[in-house]
């Protein structure tokens, strides 16, 4: 796996609120536009799309953990907590049949920018078609999050935990300063 940066390549703009918002949000700030569509879609995926809280944390840590995305999945491990996720899934175990069918959708996608009809099948049994379009809509989003998180070297904040203790050699995200 290639090392990201070592600092931030774009600086999160500075921000008085406190506590400031997440440096992923002050990053893409640089680019007003830009900004307002990736929220516009990231927003519906995380808060007004049609799967549940604890499935779709499940596809987007798989992709922020295939795509080397400490960022991604340090943020996205405290709101698949808060969704039901128990420390086990975060930390990558296990996982049930209809859960193991929703990490291989991410993997396939990762690896060969499809599904294959076998893990199809499966979740065709569970997910409606809206919610399977929207299932690969996320993985797909998630991956152009994590890496243009890669890429640019958002600082991961001194509160978010980052990869889980069995992660090794995977990339590091560069560390904001604590206050």
């Amino acid at each position: 796996m290639t090392d990201g940066p070592a600092h931030a390549r774009i600086t999160p703009l500075a921000d008085d609120r406190d506590p400031p918002p997440l440096n992923i949000f002050r990053t893409l700030a640089r680019n007003k536009e830009l900004a307002k569509a990736f929220l516009t879609l990231g927003g519906h995926l995380l808060g007004a799309g049609v799967l549940p809280e604890r499935e779709r944390e499940i596809v987007i840590l798989r992709i922020g953990w295939r795509a080397g995305s400490e960022y991604e999945f340090g943020q996205h491990t405290a709101i698949g907590k808060q969704a039901g996720l128990t420390d086990a899934e975060t930390g990558g175990g296990e996982w049930e049949a209809g859960d193991a069918a929703l990490v291989r959708l991410a993997d396939e996608l990762c690896d060969h920018d499809v599904v294959s009809d076998a893990t199809w099948s499966e979740l065709a049994g569970r997910w409606s078609d809206e919610q399977l379009l929207e299932l690969l809509v996320l993985a797909g989003f998630y991956r152009l999050v994590s890496g243009m998180l890669n890429s640019v070297g958002v600082p991961l904040e001194p509160a978010t935990a980052g990869w889980p203790a069995s992660a090794h050699a995977l990339r590091s995200a560069p560390r904001e300063a604590s206050a």
